[in-house]
């Protein structure tokens, strides 16, 4: 009885009505036609896998496009970022990815300003099995971004 009762409070804490709505309803699914930056993460661990898209103006994010297949997780990371990169610049998306991380291995606050629903994965921290899956979305943004600058 013990053992079904963790697992559950796993299942309620990971995969919230929150988590799977955000899963749900990603934005910017697809390609850019001609992107300025492209990249590609994928997790060892669960094989999870992200791409992105950026086309850059003026150091902002003029357009964005994404295509994934991960988990729960993996999907609510990419959905908060797909909702908030069109108009963030370099610096607001690491920042982002650098609070996202913090709050995963270190108990760090989450995120403010656009990308604040971020702390809607607080849970995630304590099973590290899932923050590879959780930061894929936000690591390809910065490294797209890194190469469409570059």
């Amino acid at each position: 009885m013990a053992r079904g009762l963790s697992y559950v409070g796993f299942m309620d804490d990971l995969y919230n009505m929150d988590v799977l709505s955000l899963a749900a309803n990603i934005q910017n699914i697809g390609r850019l036609e001609s992107p300025q930056g492209t990249s590609r993460k994928v997790s060892k661990l669960c094989g999870s896998w992200l791409e992105v898209d950026v086309n850059m103006i003026d150091g902002v994010v003029s357009e964005f496009a994404l295509r994934l297949q991960a988990c729960a997780l993996g999907q609510a990371s990419a959905a908060i970022l797909s909702e908030n990169m069109i108009g963030a610049n370099i610096e607001e998306i690491t920042t982002a990815r650098d609070a996202l991380f913090a709050l995963l291995k270190h108990g760090g606050e989450p995120p403010k300003g656009r990308f604040k629903k971020l702390a809607l994965l607080a849970d995630v921290a304590n099973y590290p099995a899932r923050h590879t899956s959780t930061m894929l979305a936000f690591d390809a943004a910065v490294e797209a971004i890194e190469i469409a600058a570059s």
